[in-house]
């Protein structure tokens, strides 16, 4: 005999509202994410081509630094 219990409360995005609040925070970590790399290519855009040498960097590796990729 098969039995379906109502009364258990459902966990997850099944509901509308967790759609919502799923698609929210990754919005949300989606301009975090752009935030970040925006401030990072600014502090490294500041500083000069000795000072990039200095910490092993040059102008071309700061796109690439800003969205986490490794710099060979």
């Amino acid at each position: 005999m098969a039995a379906f219990d109502t009364t258990r409360p459902t966990y997850g995005t099944s509901s509308l509202f967790g759609r919502f609040s799923a698609m929210t925070a990754s919005l949300l970590a989606a301009i975090v994410d752009w935030n970040d790399a925006r401030a990072t290519r600014q502090t490294l855009g500041q500083l000069n081509d000795r000072e990039l040498a200095d910490i092993g960097l040059c102008r071309a590796d700061i796109d690439r630094i800003a969205e986490g990729k490794p710099v060979f």
